[in-house]
């Protein structure tokens, strides 16, 4: 039978495809703009590397401080939408703002101001799942948002990317086509939230009360309690925080790895929007069969060949491996992440979603932490990028032997 989504279903999936455009240009173009200002200030690659997952993991760690707290304020009645749209802002204005900055510090500290404000509109974005779909739909629903996501944010990439290349043809200089890059997809970014905010209502919340924030701390040290009793979400999530944490890794750094190694910067941003045109179709076909398939042995899989991925990195040297890599990634990226975020939204009470998505946001979109520190410290202490990269297989290991413990762990509560 044909999945066909309602109109509230379309207007959340849509906001994926806004918010994926400002995921592409950080893992593309942003990262080469910051090396040409690290570089004309004598950074070396290694250190450029370094910094640029520093500053990735300092923006997790924001997101690690306040997502929890926020998610459990956006539980109340009316606050989901709010504090949606206010870190929406913060994050569409902030990347405004970076293609205009010249100093390679300032432009780590806007980024992770930038970067931070977006994770948090992702901790409450997850959190309108129950709201906005049924326990049955959500594996596809969440499938779709990631799979258009990654095909819709290519059009404001393409249209930044010819005006990077090409900028000098069409009587630009670099720093303004940088400019009008991370404007285009401010812009996008908005455009696509603008359907969900007219039309989403919350209709999963908590009662309001009159110490909103006093009471959100409260219930989110309750939350932490009733994760031990609740012992299949909290497995799920240690679990999560490994293999996630790797996959945002990837993700965060496949680009400032191209670079650091030396490869052709307009093939790597070719096979990224490659990565994005295979992770459509992957991301819709995993959502197709998860109704056939646990999903449970699906996000094995996924784990499991991200496994072999991080391997295949250590002896990465010459663009055509880099490409090979870009659509193994492709594969298993959408599928990794839709699966997670529905397979996490089942077993969860609804009411609470807000503030259980905001301790899931430590782990997830907000991610790559522990992941990001791994890669630097290896690669400052072996000076290999490629050891640093091929340190993240022991995330994915330890990962997968949680996560089987949690799938073979009987739910407590869900939906």
């Amino acid at each position: 039978m044909r999945f066909k989504m309602n109109s509230l279903e379309k207007k959340w999936v849509l906001y994926d495809v806004g918010n994926s455009a400002f995921t592409l240009l950080v893992t593309t173009i942003m990262p080469i703009y910051f090396n040409a200002l690290a570089e004309s200030d004598g950074i070396s690659d290694v250190d450029y590397l370094a910094y640029w997952g520093y500053a990735t993991s300092i923006s997790t760690l924001i997101v690690a401080l306040l997502g929890p707290t926020m998610g459990t304020v956006s539980d109340f009645k009316g606050m989901r939408k709010w504090i949606f749209s206010v870190s929406l802002l913060i994050g569409a204005l902030g990347c405004v703002a970076l293609g205009f900055i010249q100093s390679w510090l300032w432009f780590l500290i806007l980024f992770v101001i930038a970067k931070s404000a977006y994770s948090l509109s992702l901790v409450v974005y997850d959190s309108m799942l129950p709201d906005v779909t049924t326990n049955e739909r959500m594996d596809e629903v969440s499938s779709r948002g990631y799979a258009w996501g990654y095909i819709g944010s290519c059009i404001p990439f393409l249209l930044s990317l010819m005006l990077v290349l090409f900028y000098e043809k069409i009587g630009l200089s670099m720093a303004l086509a940088m400019g009008l890059a991370f404007l285009l997809t401010a812009v996008w970014w908005v455009l696509m939230s603008l359907p969900l905010l007219r039309n989403y209502e919350q209709t999963h919340y908590q009662p309001k009360t009159e110490h909103t924030i006093k009471n959100s701390f409260i219930r989110l040290k309750k939350i932490f309690s009733e994760l031990k009793s609740n012992k299949k979400a909290g497995i799920f999530l240690i679990a999560f925080f490994f293999y996630i944490d790797g996959v945002y890794t990837v993700i965060d750094m496949a680009t400032a790895y191209g670079t650091a190694l030396g490869l052709d910067t307009t093939g790597l941003l070719l096979a990224l929007l490659v990565t994005q045109i295979v992770a459509f179709p992957a991301a819709l076909i995993f959502g197709r069969i998860s109704s056939r398939f646990k999903a449970g042995n699906l996000i094995r899989v996924c784990i499991f060949a991200y496994f072999l991925i991080a391997l295949y990195g250590m002896g990465l040297a010459e663009q055509y491996q880099f490409w090979i890599l870009a659509v193994c990634v492709g594969l298993f990226q959408g599928a990794i992440q839709a699966i997670s975020r529905s397979y996490y939204a089942k077993i969860i009470p609804a009411e609470k979603s807000g503030e259980y998505f905001g301790v899931y946001d430590i782990c997830g979109k907000g991610a790559s932490f522990i992941g990001t520190l791994l890669v630097s410290f290896v690669s400052q202490l072996t000076d290999s990028v490629n050891l640093g990269v091929g340190a993240l297989a022991v995330m994915f290991f330890i990962g997968f032997f949680v996560f089987g413990k949690a799938d073979r762990t009987p739910a407590t509560c869900g939906k």
